[in-house]
């Protein structure tokens, strides 16, 4: 009357299946390759350090202390206690202190602690009550194109300068 069916019998598996080893679980993080890397941690200049020199770099940066010199990033966070003078060029920037230059971004954001002293040409932007602004606005649907191309990487300007005073 009663049979054990092969289809509802869940202890019974076919020989093929039974003898597969078990599958690995999946990871939600994909296979390591150069998309797939972790993000590195956002640099910081802490508020004792100052810069005098541009800064680049692929990622994100935290300026706490004092920069003088340009400033190239993903994610530029100017702290409540830092002090920028140059042109800032980054996809994201987040201004909770003082920046005297231009800034160019696709998202810029001015806190409620932050005075800037220059040109903002951005995609986006909001400037939250409190901040103090003096400059002009320039909305651009791609406000890094003309940052790109008026400095060239380091070496091909060093070219173009030709040598360091004293050298060659």
């Amino acid at each position: 009357m009663f049979q054990k069916n092969k289809l509802t019998d869940p202890v019974s598996k076919p020989a093929a299946e039974a003898e597969k080893p078990p599958a690995e679980p999946r990871s939600p993080v994909a296979a390591p390759g150069p998309a797939a890397a972790p993000k590195a941690p956002a640099s910081v200049l802490s508020s004792d350090l100052t810069v005098i020199g541009n800064v680049r770099t692929q990622g994100d940066i935290t300026v706490q202390g004092k920069v003088e010199g340009d400033i190239r990033a993903q994610l530029l966070t100017v702290g409540e206690g830092a002090v920028v003078s140059g042109e800032i060029v980054a996809d994201d920037v987040v201004v909770n202190g003082r920046v005297i230059g231009r800034v160019r971004g696709l998202k810029v954001r001015l806190t409620s602690t932050a005075r800037v002293e220059g040109d903002i040409i951005h995609k986006t932007i909001a400037i939250e009550a409190g901040a103090h602004f003096e400059g002009s606005v320039q909305r651009n649907e791609n406000p890094l194109a003309e940052a790109k191309e008026a400095l060239p990487p380091p070496a091909s300007r060093q070219a173009a300068e030709g040598p360091a005073p004293g050298q060659g």
